[in-house]
Order: C-alpha cells, then structure tokens, then sequence
C-alpha cells in the first residue's frame, strides 16, 4: 500500500466491511463527506458484488482473511485505526472467535496502530459460573457461547498496547427481519413474538447505528490505554416491541414470554446459545442495560434511531409468517 501524503484523511480499516456491522462503519465514513477519515473496506472477496459496490462508493477495498493472520497484517498496514468483529454464526465456534480475536490484536500492534475498536459482548461466566445449573453449559466450557468468546478476547485488545476501546453492542433490530426472530403466527392465526424475557427490557440497537457510534468513538480520540463503553437505541420490553411491532404493521402482534428451557427447544440451530443469552439479559438486565448507556450512544451518534423510527423505514422487510 502506497505511502499517503501527510495531510490525508486518516485511513480506518474495516473488518467484515460487507457485513452488518463493518458495512455501518464504512457507509458512515464514506458518507462523512468532509470528516478526518477514510476507509479501507477488509474482505474475504474483493471481486464479490458487496465489494464492488463500496469500491464504487468510492472505499479503498482490499483482501483480508479473519483465518489469515499475514493478511490481516497487510490489510493493517499504513491504517490509523481499525475496527474488529468476528461472526460466530457462520461457523459456531467459540475457539475460532478467540483465535481470529487474537490474530487481529496482534495485527493491529504489529501495524502501529493508533486506535482499534473491538465489537465486543460480555463474557458471562463472570456472573454465571459453570458450576451454576440455572442455565446448562454449552459446548463444555460456555454459558452464552457467542458472548462469552467475544468477552474473553476483550483483553487480547486491552493489553495488546494499542489504544483500544471494547464496544459492547445490543440485540439488532434487523433481527426481526433476517434472523426469524420477527412476528410468528401460532395455531391460533395471531402473530406473536417470543422471548424469555419476563417483564424486563432489551436493549436493542439497528445495525447501521453501530457504524455510526463507531465513527463517533473514532472522531473522540483513541483512549488512553483502553476503555469499555456499551451502545443501544432503545431499552424495551418484550411487551413493548410488540406494542410498536402491532402500530407499524398494523397488524396485532402479541409478545409471548416462554421460559429459558422451552426457547433452548426450539428447532433451530443455536437455540440453546440464544435461550441462555435471553436468560442472562432478563436475570442481569439492569447490568446489561446500564452497560449501555442512551444518552452515552447518541452522544457519539445524533443520527440514533429509535425502534419507532427504524421500523418506520424496515417494516415492509419484516416477513410474516
């Protein structure tokens, strides 16, 4: 990569750019016409439609691999900051989270970076053991598999001696629309949604808004030493999205809390991880939705959405069945 003239923009390297997460980050700097960054969009495939498409948007895209810890360095270099995420629901394993994890703490040190954000959650065994039986554990060693990796690796990044900031995210939204959490219609014909999740509140967040804290985080300044902040849109209750779920569609849509064990049954891959993280979130909530802090995320992002205000741009999305 070719040395860049002193009074350019400062280069943000993006991890998983053509995701949720990565994407939010390189769409709110390219839309940032006149901010101190550009963007450098990491992908497995550079010739991929997505890529193309922020190539097009005017990205710098390269090749990187969360597998390949040389390309990663590579993709690294010459950057001011990066922003690091993993995806344990493409391959389930906790063990390759850690690793990728690690592999990107060390790259971003051996590049000299100034500033890294790690997408992260919370490891928790902290405040649930193994030994406690009021969830099962998973995988031999996990409460919550997909928290307890990213928590675990949080100090890969924190003693890695590059200026870190551990960003603790909240449930998507877009979860309604792609990951078939959205209204379901029971025997009855009504629609429902269905989470353990008792009387208390979720926090939850859209996906676009989590690039856009990003960039607000990368605007403040990197830290000195590391820091853990949390961000959401909105604190609701299961009872609440639905109330706002039946307004937008115009449909009743009721919230039906199951119990932990019954979620862990449902048929579909994950289940168990999903029912133990909806119990730790309802068990844990007035931890879960301090850690994330409304007034701290629109601070770093005035743009932050509302769930009334996300569903009144994705609500066609929301399938129905």
């Amino acid at each position: 990569m070719t040395e860049k003239p002193k009074d350019a923009k400062k280069i943000i390297a993006v991890i998983g750019a053509t995701g949720a997460q990565g994407g939010g980050l390189v769409r709110a700097i390219l839309n940032d016409k006149d901010g101190e960054f550009s963007v450098r969009a990491i992908t497995r495939d550079p010739n991929s439609d997505k890529a193309k498409a922020l190539a097009a948007a005017g990205a710098e895209v390269v090749q990187g691999d969360v597998d390949d810890a040389a390309s990663l360095r590579k993709a690294f270099e010459g950057a001011y900051g990066a922003f690091c995420v993993t995806f344990f629901w493409d391959h389930f394993s906790p063990e390759k989270e850690l690793a990728q994890a690690k592999d990107m703490a060390e790259a971003a040190k051996a590049a000299g970076l100034n500033h890294v954000i790690w997408s992260s959650l919370e490891d928790t065994r902290k405040k649930v053991p193994l030994s406690d039986d009021r969830m099962p554990t998973l995988q031999g060693k996990y409460k919550v598999p997909h928290l307890d990796a990213k928590g675990e690796a949080d100090e890969f990044f924190l003693n890695s001696g590059v200026a870190a900031t551990v960003l603790q995210t909240s449930f998507y939204w877009e979860n309604f629309i792609y990951f078939g959490m959205g209204p379901q219609e029971g025997p009855d014909g009504k629609l429902a949604i269905s989470f353990p999740m008792g009387d208390e509140k979720l926090p939850g967040i859209a996906a676009e808004d989590i690039g856009l804290c990003a960039l607000g985080i990368f605007k403040k300044g990197a830290p000195a030493g590391g820091e853990t902040v949390g961000i959401a849109g909105e604190h609701l209750t299961g009872a609440e999205l639905a109330e706002k779920l039946s307004a937008a569609l115009g449909k009743s849509v009721a919230y039906n809390d199951v119990a932990p064990e019954t979620y862990r049954s449902f048929d579909f891959p994950g289940s168990d991880d999903l029912g133990n993280m909806f119990q730790y979130k309802r068990d844990f909530s007035a931890d879960f939705c301090g850690a994330r802090s409304l007034d701290y995320s629109r601070s770093i992002n005035p743009q932050l959405q509302t769930f009334d205000s996300w569903l009144a741009a994705n609500k066609a999305q929301i399938p129905l069945s």
